[in-house]
């Protein structure tokens, strides 16, 4: 009950309703026990046949207070009955109990109305703070983890903490005092017979908090498993061209149906221990009343020391008592599975993200000087990607890194904009440790255009907005026409307007990526990092992009990944890697002259 406990602080903002929902519930709970109540003198106009006013009772102390309250009623409704008739008194009793069930069905209603924005005010918060972390968590953070099992527990796990939400409030506040009332009002009919009541209680709690003590842990296993099939799931919708080219459908449908498999098992083995709470407390709840009604039996016809009406309206107040047990059991069990729920969605939103801001952090609004790489290593696993690194970058300037794969070119692009933090050394922007500099104010000074051209499916409009949400349609036309993406925007159907789909499907690779070359000129920043931006480019595409590039690349300080050497032949100075360390630099027609690892490059790409 740990982890639950702690999610419920997500209740504490909507109390008010918690606290009406609890209101309601009281009522509901005393409605409930008048609505067998009043059945007796219902019973006693129907089944008895006496019709002579006697004395009135006289209180003789709470020992006597059962015998009192029948031969008080007794008294009154025989008054009634000679004053009224039998059937004037039969239906106004009818219509006094239609009231009071209109109450307690009202009550009912009421609390159901405030625990939906409970509930639905929970499940918003959660949501919010779990989508929170997982935008601020590192990438470091999704290589480790599986995408479906995130997706599951924003999905599956908080929906499960949310429906628990009410079972709490019921666990808690209706069902316990509709039993505690039932049981006062029993215990003023007949003290022996609920003294069997209280005997039985324990043992079924008992039994089934026994039943119920592996439910978390089966749980738990339910819902890491839901989180392997949605991440299948989700690599298949990802991967779905490549499933088809290589023919591998039935693997993953293999795949998919082993881990739905498990999933199956693990979810019957669950259900089944929380379908037998129900019948487990019906069954002990009967056994029960079956002692009841032997017992009741003999004080009504052999001791007769209980009226046969007071007997009929204690076996209905009884059984009164088997549907909120019922309900706690099941909310007990619901709860067992919300912790595992819980359990799950506390690891997510009290995870440690590695990478913060300083308390008080500069920040830098203008990039004046250059960009210092000093002696920096930085390992993913094990194994070290770059070993004393060290590198200048002076403002104005293009620098290109070049290496096969592996060398460590991008990881140098996800150190700078500090998607991962330096292991040793330090990266200074101005003579200022970027670890100094907050997130926002360091990745405002930077665009960044990518192999993969990642945009949303939305207009192309806000696709391009994504780094200046207030541009004007002017600057879109600017940055569209900088990026050689101009011409096709304007023959799309509804122009800047038009949805590009997910992923922006309907476009080619070379428009997609026009595109995010034109959402980078749009921020406009002083620092531009291109990493393999033209590398899976056709070479019609590639021609317009480079194009867009060198427009974009002016007067900026850039920093360009690639593969191909077309790209950066012109770049002030080019830096040759090779297992994370540079192995040769300077520019285009200098590294030619060396004839070493670049010239080898040149030679490869002209024979290919």
């Amino acid at each position: 009950m740990n982890y639950f406990r702690k999610i419920l602080r997500y209740a504490y903002p909507y109390k008010k309703y918690a606290f009406l929902n609890i209101f309601f519930n009281i009522l509901y709970a005393v409605f409930s026990t008048l609505s067998f109540l009043a059945l007796i003198p219902v019973l006693q106009v129907i089944f008895s046949d006496q019709r002579e006013v006697g004395k009135a009772p006289v209180y003789q102390g709470i020992t006597k207070l059962t015998a009192y309250m029948q031969d008080a009623m007794s008294y009154h409704l025989v008054n009634y009955i000679n004053e009224y008739g039998d059937f004037v008194v039969l239906m106004f009793m009818i219509g006094v109990i239609i009231a009071i069930f209109l109450l307690k069905n009202l009550s009912n209603y009421m609390a159901m109305f405030y625990s939906t924005y409970l509930r639905n005010g929970v499940l918003k918060d959660l949501r919010n703070d779990l989508y929170k972390k997982v935008i601020q968590f590192p990438l470091a953070f999704y290589s480790e983890k599986r995408k479906g099992d995130t997706i599951s527990r924003l999905s599956v796990d908080v929906e499960e903490v949310k429906n628990s939400v009410l079972s709490v409030l019921e666990m808690i506040i209706r069902e316990p005092l509709t039993i505690l009332t039932s049981l006062i009002v029993m215990l003023f009919i007949s003290p022996k017979l609920t003294l069997f009541v209280f005997l039985f209680l324990p043992v079924s709690g008992f039994l089934i908090s026994k039943v119920g003590k592996s439910l978390k842990k089966g749980s738990l296993k339910v819902q890491q498993e839901q989180g392997v099939f949605l991440s299948i799931l989700e690599e298949t919708m990802g991967g779905l061209r490549i499933i088809k080219a290589f023919h591998a459908e039935n693997l993953f449908q293999k795949k998919f149906e082993a881990s739905n498999e498990r999933f199956y098992k693990y979810s019957n083995k669950v259900m089944n221990r929380q379908n037998a709470a129900s019948p487990l407390s019906e069954l002990l709840g009967i056994i029960t009343i079956g002692v009841l009604l032997i017992y009741g039996g003999y004080l009504v016809f052999v001791d007769r020391t209980l009226d046969a009406s007071f007997f009929l309206g204690y076996i209905m107040l009884a059984y009164n008592i088997l549907t909120p047990a019922k309900a706690i059991a099941k909310a007990s069990y619901s709860i067992k599975r919300a912790d595992g729920s819980a359990h799950r969605i506390l690891e997510l939103l009290e995870a440690e993200n590695t990478i913060i801001d300083i308390e008080n952090p500069i920040e830098k609004v203008s990039f004046d000087h250059s960009i210092s790489i000093k002696n920096i290593s930085f390992k993913y696993d094990n194994q070290y990607v770059l070993q004393d690194f060290s590198l200048e970058i002076p403002k104005g300037k293009t620098v290109a890194l070049l290496g096969q794969s592996g060398s460590g070119k991008s990881t140098i692009a996800n150190l700078l904009t500090r998607f991962y933090d330096v292991n040793k050394g330090s990266i200074e922007i101005d003579g200022v440790d970027i670890k100094n500099i907050s997130k926002k104010s360091l990745r405002g000074l930077m665009g960044i255009v990518s192999q993969d051209s990642i945009l949303f499916n939305d207009s192309v409009a806000n696709n391009l907005k994504l780094g200046k949400p207030n541009a004007s349609g002017t600057e879109l036309q600017e940055a569209a026409e900088i990026s050689n993406s101009y011409e096709f925007i304007k023959n799309l159907p509804e122009g800047f307007e038009t949805n590009i789909g997910d992923s922006g499907n309907k476009l080619s690779g070379g428009q997609k990526q026009r595109l995010s070359i034109a959402r980078a000129v749009l921020k406009n920043p002083p620092i531009m990092i291109l990493d393999e931006a033209t590398s899976a480019l056709d070479t019609e595409s590639e021609r317009l992009v480079q194009d867009a590039l060198e427009k974009m690349m002016k007067n900026r300080t850039s920093i360009v990944i690639a593969h191909r050497l077309s790209t950066i032949q012109n770049a002030d100075n080019i830096v040759v890697l090779s297992k994370g360390k540079i192995v040769e630099q300077g520019k285009h027609q200098e590294l030619l002259a060396l004839k070493g690892t670049y010239y080898s490059l040149v030679e490869m790409q002209s024979l290919a």
